[in-house]
């Protein structure tokens, strides 16, 4: 069984040695955005790295930050979105948004930080509050209030997998495949890119509820935002969980979180939508 250790807090630098490993996972708080948020979900950066797209649910946008900074920049859609839950982006520049109360994913042509409405996936999702744009050119949505996730191509259905309790965000592994949470279960499930079931994290050992948004290091090491726990948890390529950030309660500060939600991730910064707290937080990952 794995031990959790307690937290060192220690000049704002939270640590947890690994039983796994002789490694130690640190995180280092950097800051905190000061932005009008409203139940910000999942969050991604641009390709080019200069902006941090976040899903303001409440607001019914995509809210635009400066990723260094956490300060705003600009949004979009408000005008026509509704509960606005994910974004991601295609290599030719296309935002895809996971437009919730429309039952539908909207579909951008991006000039920076400014978007145009060119489209929208629909067919066989209620609900979608993931997707995923695959290097393999298919773009998977996550239906939360359809239970399932279905695979397009070219804006048409090729696959999908059903029997899921509100599934949520979908991430691409460093060999192909997709990690899925299905929230409703628990659990977090390996899919290839077919929908084939490969693997499954839950149970005791991880102590899900809720789980929701997700990111994946290059050393495949899997970031959770384990909502109704509170909790941000990293578990490596071996399944064993190597660090639990935040208590087993609200709160708000320093490594403690109020139902989140998002992950986003690009080499050594995090960002996570602490979303009860209506802000995003910035944190230094380092490992030695």
């Amino acid at each position: 069984m794995i031990r959790i250790l307690f937290f060192l807090l220690l000049i704002g630098l939270w640590s947890i040695k690994s039983l796994a490993s002789e490694s130690e996972l640190q995180l280092k708080f950097i800051g905190a955005s000061t932005v009008e948020l409203n139940n910000p979900h999942d969050l991604k950066l641009s390709q080019d790295g200069k902006y941090l797209f976040v899903s303001d649910v409440g607001k019914n946008r995509i809210a635009v930050l400066n990723p260094n900074t956490l300060e705003f920049i600009t949004e979009f859609g408000s005008d026509h979105q509704s509960g606005t839950h994910d974004i991601d982006f295609s290599a030719d520049g296309r935002a895809y948004v996971a437009d919730t109360h429309n039952n539908r994913v909207a579909i951008y042509d991006m000039d920076g930080a400014t978007a145009q409405l060119v489209g929208e996936l629909t067919e066989r999702i209620r609900g979608p509050e993931g997707v995923l744009v695959h290097r393999n050119g298919r773009i998977y949505v996550a239906g939360a209030w359809s239970n399932n996730v279905v695979a397009y191509k070219n804006g048409q259905v090729v696959a999908e997998l059903r029997g899921l309790s509100s599934p949520h965000d979908l991430e691409e592994t460093i060999g192909g495949d997709i990690w899925l949470a299905d929230a409703g279960n628990d659990r977090m499930l390996l899919l290839s890119s077919e929908l084939d079931i490969k693997g499954e994290l839950s149970g005791k050992r991880y102590n899900f509820n809720g789980v929701r948004y997700q990111d994946v290091l290059s050393d495949g090491t899997l970031i959770v935002a384990d909502k109704n726990n509170h909790q941000v948890k990293f578990i490596g390529i071996d399944g064993r969980l190597l660090l639990v950030l935040g208590e087993k309660k609200r709160g708000k500060g320093r490594g403690k979180f109020t139902t989140p939600e998002g992950i986003e991730v690009k080499d050594s910064t995090l960002w996570i939508s602490d979303s009860g707290n209506d802000r995003i937080v910035k944190y230094e990952i380092s490992k030695r």
